[in-house]
């Protein structure tokens, strides 16, 4: 083992609090009121009715999000029986992942004996503490008789994740390179390497999807299982075959999948090579697969290849199925976790496999061009939608094969909620998206040279948020679609340059030249501008020939800008127009403007940004409650900058009472509710909690939202211009796809509002 690797992992392990988890509180506990509930004599209330309904025990108290991860170390990872103790940092990690990914709790029980007997009454004997049952690193053939008994007794869901979770995320990568080869799974020929438990849950569940008994050759240390062998116990008879086969390698010759299951270095090159075309490898075996990567793609360059390290394409990894398969079985008390969540799960994580990969993925793995094929046959365990995928699907299973005790039935409110305990809140872009496919518009795309922009396109089209234009050089865009293989068939291109669009570029600078004829912009001039791919979309916009526009992904704010003022204009009952960012955050979403346009705004500035801002928000379906921030309070500084802010609040308290705006505080005060009553309960805010921060200045809103997105890990929504005639928005630099899709989606609903009327 690399030596810096084993001190970083013993210090991560020992450094602060030893091990990897803890237990929080989730109920108050700082009065002595608090602590009569939660013990004695309080808690004696819950415990009555119980006794009553034990139901109830999920009503009262955690068991109904707690899982036992439950091992005796008989065979920890690569490192075989290492003992109940030594295996008790892996089942604190496996604690640590259920709650990061699906918000699961979990105790660590490790139980120290071999004896079956004893480890299935131990776990029986436990059982009414959880609501779920993680079997974790027990060896075979003992696990399979531990878990069918461990199930048989218990009513809740119990799964040996080393059997089932390799098998669900295996066979999910199996049905996508079926799709990818065009391959018949029903003739599929597939040799497995190793005998163990993973390779027999995973056999008995590629059955399932397809593959027949008769093509299925396995193997163990001492070759395939033939019903000629009579070494075989009653775990490996199961798949004897009555074959002449002796060896993996005579096995191997025109098998279409090999799945492997055992030690490094099992399949050689001449192995590989002697397989069918357009083979697939599953080479799984931990921590170094039965052939390396490098000498593979070395020997078959038609190849789909997977293992189970992240450091090459096609992670086969366990966190894809196991948080998420007992988040959707808790969710609805299931009973159990049967053949039909188990194929649920497969058939979730396929059709996620071949949705758009999100750009966050894309980063975390420092691409730009992944997708459905070769290289991705499953998600990967950054992908922030596993959870919307695979809990919801599992949860329908058990509903439909009738073990779930506790029905779902609005799965919107659902999936809602699953964002929700990951502390996500997507509700406002949620709402936007289901506006904007309503009635989708006409929105132009000017940054035709940045990929992320196209990749973008492609999925508003797809997804129906808007009619997508693309207004550029054509060859530029043709570059970029053969670089990556992109497919942008339907959506319009309009190449600004061209002669043929002579007369357009005429018609739309003799509109700006009448707009700024006496700024300094001649006829000529106004025309070499419609070169420019942004005045001529802008142009667009203000024909009428698209209804709106989302640009400036590779230019400067001021730059991206600069045409919308020229072409279009602010409205005429403002002074200026505004910036604001949405910032969704695990507090829920927060507004924040100016943070892009005005540099160092006056007090009737302030007003006009406010009001700007409240209008907007009103759009979104929100109910503003604005506090202007400053670094004084109420007063307490007679500097310049806050007496403006207050200056900006007395005329909004005075021309606009009925918007719910008050300062100038500090930011601490705007945002603790109860800090701001304590000090200040003459506030206009009384008891309403803050969502919107006006601040005083550009440098402070821009500084503050960027320090929330990265230290306070925010996502921002944004910049939103406010305030222009016709919808028009400034991309930030380098957007990423997900940013441009909700931009289009923003712009698409300020087009159907048309004109924003101030209050």
């Amino acid at each position: 083992m690399d030596k810096m690797l084993k001190k970083d992992a013993l210090k991560y392990h020992a450094e602060g609090k030893p091990g990897k988890i803890e237990v929080v509180p989730t109920k108050p506990y700082s009065t002595q009121r608090d602590l009569s509930l939660a013990y004695s004599p309080g808690v004696a209330i819950p415990c009555l009715e119980i006794e009553k309904n034990p139901e109830d025990v999920y009503k009262y108290t955690a068991k109904g999000n707690l899982v036992a991860v439950i091992s005796n170390g008989t065979a920890v990872l690569g490192l075989g029986d290492i003992g109940a103790e030594a295996g008790k940092p892996v089942m604190e990690g496996k604690g640590l992942l259920f709650k990061i990914f699906a918000d699961v709790d979990v105790f660590d029980i490790e139980v120290s004996t071999k004896d079956i007997d004893k480890f299935v009454e131990t776990v029986i004997q436990i059982a009414p503490t959880f609501g779920g049952i993680n079997l974790e690193d027990i060896k075979a053939p003992e696990c399979f008789e531990i878990e069918r008994r461990i199930k048989e007794a218990l009513d809740i869901p119990v799964m040996h994740d080393d059997q089932h979770g390799t098998a669900i995320i295996s066979a999910a990568g199996l049905v996508s390179a079926m799709e990818i080869t065009g391959k018949d799974i029903s003739k599929l020929k597939m040799v497995v390497s190793g005998a163990g438990a993973s390779a027999s849950a995973c056999t008995r569940l590629y059955m399932s999807v397809g593959v027949k008994p008769e093509n299925i050759l396995m193997c163990d240390s001492k070759g395939v299982l033939s019903k000629k062998r009579t070494d075989l116990n009653e775990a490996k008879k199961e798949f004897a075959r009555d074959t002449d086969k002796v060896t993996l390698a005579d096995a191997i010759k025109g098998a279409d999948l090999f799945l492997g299951l055992s030690v490094k270095g099992a399949l050689s090159k001449e192995m590989l090579a002697s397989m069918a075309p357009d083979p697939i490898v599953f080479a799984m075996a931990n921590p170094d697969p039965e052939i390396s990567y490098e000498d593979a793609m070395s020997v078959r360059k038609d190849l789909i290849f997977a293992t189970g390290r992240s450091d090459y394409p096609n992670q086969i990894n366990n966190v894809l199925g196991f948080p998420f398969i007992f988040r959707g079985a808790l969710d609805v008390r299931a009973t159990g976790i049967n053949e039909e969540m188990k194929l649920a799960a497969v058939k979730a994580l396929t059709e996620l496999a071949k949705q758009p990969v999100p750009d966050v993925v894309q980063k975390a793995y420092n691409k730009t061009n992944m997708g459905f094929g070769k290289e991705y046959i499953v998600p990967t365990p950054f992908d922030p939608r596993l959870i919307e995928y695979v809990a919801p699907a599992v949860a329908k299973a058990a509903m439909d094969s009738g073990i779930a005790k506790k029905p779902i039935t609005d799965w919107d409110e659902y999936k809602t909620d699953l964002l929700l305990r990951m502390g996500i809140d997507h509700s406002i872009m949620r709402s936007v998206f289901t506006r904007s496919k309503h009635n989708p518009k006409k929105v132009v795309y000017t940054d035709v040279g940045d990929i992320n922009v196209l990749q973008a396109v492609i999925q508003v089209k797809n997804e129906g948020i808007a009619i997508p234009i693309l207004v550029g050089q054509r060859r530029i865009i043709n570059r970029l679609v053969d670089k990556y293989n992109i497919d942008i068939e339907g959506i319009e291109i309009i190449d600004n340059t061209l002669a043929e669009n002579e007369g357009k570029r005429e018609e739309f600078a003799k509109i700006l030249y009448e707009k700024r004829q006496r700024r300094g912009v001649s006829l000529k001039a106004a025309k070499t501008l419609m070169l420019d791919r942004n005045y001529f979309g802008v142009a667009m916009v203000e024909t009428g020939e698209a209804d709106a526009m989302v640009a400036g992904s590779n230019i400067r704010y001021a730059d991206a800008i600069r045409p919308a003022l020229q072409m279009i204009g602010k409205r005429d009952e403002i002074g200026k127009i505004a910036g604001m960012y949405i910032m969704n955050t695990k507090k829920g979403p927060f507004f924040f403007a100016d943070t892009t346009v005005n540099i160092v705004p006056t007090d009737d500035d302030l007003v006009d940004i406010t009001l700007l801002t409240a209008n907007a928000i009103r759009g979104f379906g929100v109910d503003p409650t604005i506090a202007m921030v400053s670094h004084s309070n109420f007063g307490s500084s007679e500097e310049h900058s806050p007496m403006k802010v207050s200056k900006a609040v007395e005329k909004l308290h005075k021309d606009h009472p009925h918007i719910m705006v008050d300062g100038e505080m500090q930011a601490n005060f705007a945002l603790n509710r109860d800090l701001r009553i304590e000090r200040y309960p003459f506030s206009k805010l009384g008891n309403r909690t803050v969502n919107t921060l006006i601040f005083p200045s550009l440098n402070s809103g821009n500084i503050a939202y960027k320090m929330l997105q990265e230290i306070g890990h925010a996502e921002a929504i944004g910049p939103i211009v406010m305030g222009l005639k016709k919808p028009v928005h400034v991309l930030q630099l380098s957007s990423s796809v997900r940013e441009i899709i909700d931009m289009t989606a923003i712009a698409v609903v300020d087009a159907q509002r048309r004109l924003i009327q101030l209050d």
